[in-house]
């Protein structure tokens, strides 16, 4: 039986102490947070889980195994580190950390130690991701071309980080998941208009074997836009989050191009073949992603979304906010 305590009941907190919760092998004894009406709510759905206004007193629980941090990004490094150095295993929020070089300094505690820490990339548990990986995997798309990612609504504009920091960790960790190379380059423009921190952004960040990603974030667009494609050599994939029923639409189209003597003999085709709306998997990614982490723990196993996982992610945040403010100079990863 794993216990876990909850640092933060705001809005992510709620749904990963009821995942916790009711899991068989984990058990919620714990639930800290500075507002007293958000303890009064967590004590009446979880009346047998103690309730705190101190962080630390779940770090030092002797009743703890296992911290979830789910508090503004720039608290996490100083938790996650106090809860690793009292021997607990650790669940971050995404992004990971503020910085690189806390990301690096929690790994290196966590190796240690022994300890498992995991990053909340939800997104690598949905029934979209694991298909559109195991598409890729089996090369049914073929050699890939792009990643291409729209990620826009009204809000929630954030007080403490821009819009690459709350929006673009999602769109990150999925295409580090699903590219699997290590990006070169990153360059990034955007523009603020409120309160000094950018609330819209272009990411562009380069792979070798010409694999380009593009991804838009945006807290000013009219309409809410979820959507992502993939291009290959030999299908290309589309993928809309908001969609009900076919989330996945895979078409078969591409482009075949023939070489002659001359320098006006390129000869292109156009293939445009069916499309097709693959089944996937109706599971509730953050239950399938608590399960994950309470395995790995049990089975000293790492986890798919581990530190380094998270680390990848911060470090192009990290190179896009450099080059957002040098107006989209390239920065090497």
């Amino acid at each position: 039986m794993i216990r876990v305590g909850v640092i933060g009941y705001g809005y992510w907190g709620p749904r990963l102490a009821r995942n916790f919760h009711d899991l068989e092998d984990c058990e919620l004894t714990l639930i800290s947070d500075q507002r007293p009406d958000a303890l009064r709510r967590a004590k009446q759905a979880y009346p047998q889980a103690q309730g705190t206004t101190n962080a630390l007193d779940v770090i030092a629980s002797p009743h703890v195994d296992a911290v979830a941090v789910v508090t503004p990004v720039w608290t996490h490094f100083e938790l996650a580190k106090a809860a690793l150095e009292h021997g607990k295993h650790v669940f971050v929020e995404k992004p990971f950390t503020s910085t690189v070089a806390q990301a690096k300094e929690l790994i290196d505690l966590a190796d240690r130690k022994h300890l498992q820490v995991m990053v909340d990339h939800t997104f690598l548990f949905t029934g979209a991701v694991k298909k559109i990986r195991e598409l890729i995997q089996e090369g049914s798309l073929g050699q890939l071309y792009y990643y291409d990612s729209t990620r826009v609504n009204l809000g929630l504009f954030q007080h403490d980080v821009n819009v690459i920091w709350d929006l673009a960790p999602h769109d990150l960790a999925i295409m580090d998941h699903l590219i699997q190379q290590k990006p070169e380059f990153v360059t990034a423009s955007g523009q603020a208009h409120f309160n000094g921190l950018e609330d819209l952004a272009y990411i562009t960040v380069y792979f070798g074997n010409q694999i380009i990603a593009h991804i838009n974030v945006n807290w000013l667009s009219p309409v809410k836009v979820r959507t992502t494609l993939i291009g290959g050599e030999k299908k290309m994939l589309v993928w809309n989050d908001l969609e009900a029923d076919e989330k996945i639409k895979v078409y078969d189209k591409g482009v075949a191009i023939t070489k002659r003597e001359g320098v006006y003999d390129l000869l292109v085709s156009y293939r445009s073949g069916d499309m097709w709306a693959p089944k996937l998997e109706q599971t509730e990614a953050l239950a399938a992603e608590t399960r994950h982490f309470c395995e790995c723990i049990c089975n000293n196993q790492r986890p798919i979304n581990d530190g380094l996982a998270g680390l990848r992610v911060v470090e192009i945040l990290e190179a896009a906010d450099k080059s957002l403010k040098d107006r989209g100079r390239p920065v090497a990863l």
